[in-house]
């Protein structure tokens, strides 16, 4: 048996490593949500996983994508909790600008920061010209709620190929369809 000498650094340990996780957990929780990530959990975001397949008008298809549909190829990027480094099957190729993009919801909450990605289909009244980044827009999307009429901010803008993907979440479960959107850097062919 140990005694009470022996006993108190054991103790005292243990408390210091519980101290230790508790305070990594509060400072994570402060940021879940606000920032847009490379791996990101939009479990709480109510982000629309599935999509119904419709494009914005006016959004018009690559001719000449890298990743031709029905192609199979790997996503490199996680937008959304285990997506990076999941299969996926390209759905469409849509020659657009993707913007990465920061926003209040509609429905309130905490600012979403650089969300990747609306399009310049999706943003209201938008023409033909690139936004610059610092421009405000107003996003005509529902990829997650709260999004449709909020008020952004560009962060960045890249004219590109995007695709809608359907994929299985590399945690398993049901393959998310008609993912909306990944951009051509962001994927790779699988082997």
């Amino acid at each position: 048996m140990l005694n009470v000498k022996t006993k108190m650094p054991i103790v005292l340990s243990l408390l210091a490593a519980l101290l230790l996780v508790l305070g990594a957990c509060s400072n994570n929780s402060e940021n879940k949500g606000t920032e847009h990530k490379e791996e990101v959990d939009h479990s709480e975001m109510d982000m629309d996983h599935s999509g119904s397949g419709d494009v914005p008008e006016g959004l018009k298809a690559e001719e000449n994508p890298t990743f031709e549909v029905g192609s199979q190829v790997i996503i490199k990027t996680g937008h959304m909790e285990s997506m990076k480094g999941a299969k996926a099957t390209i759905v469409g190729a849509y020659d657009t600008t993707a913007y990465a993009v920061s926003y209040t919801p509609t429905t309130g909450g905490e600012k979403v920061k650089n969300h990747k990605w609306i399009i310049q289909e999706e943003i209201e009244g938008a023409g033909e010209e690139t936004y610059e980044p610092g421009a405000e827009v107003i996003i005509k999307a529902s990829h997650m709620k709260g999004m449709d009429g909020a008020v952004a901010h560009i962060e960045t803008a890249e004219n590109t190929t995007v695709y809608m993907v359907d994929f299985t979440p590399t945690s398993g479960g049901e393959t998310v369809k008609n993912h909306q959107w990944v951009t051509e850097s962001e994927l790779s062919a699988a082997e």
